[in-house]
């Protein structure tokens, strides 16, 4: 059993900040990335950040300079700090953790940017 926690969502005024944060737990060996996808109304799902074992990050361009991926000394527990949110950030935030063959899902994380 695998499983995947994700938390740190809310509701921040355009500008504002958040941090999500996401754990993968339970019969893994190694994972080879983690981060988060999201898929805003009327927009393409898109990964939002990830970053590898070997500490490589990405981002999507709408993103870039504004978020930022890290992992702490637990390879399974990644954050992703939100600065700068605008309203078009606004979705649910799904994270997922790639293993050697299968991928992971969190629950999901409502962000909500609005004044």
């Amino acid at each position: 059993q695998v499983q995947v926690v994700e938390s740190g969502g809310g509701l921040v005024q355009p500008g504002g900040s958040l941090r999500l944060s996401c754990a993968a737990s339970g019969s893994i060996f190694m994972l080879f990335a983690m981060g988060w996808y999201r898929q805003a109304p009327g927009k393409e799902r898109e990964l939002v950040a990830t970053i590898s074992s070997g500490g490589s990050t990405n981002y999507a361009d709408a993103v870039k300079g504004r978020f930022t991926i890290s992992r702490d000394g637990d390879k399974n527990t990644v954050y992703l700090q939100m600065n700068t949110l605008k309203p078009e950030d606004t979705t649910v935030y799904e994270c997922y953790a790639a293993g050697r063959r299968n991928t992971y899902w969190g629950q999901g994380t409502q962000v909500s940017v609005s004044s």
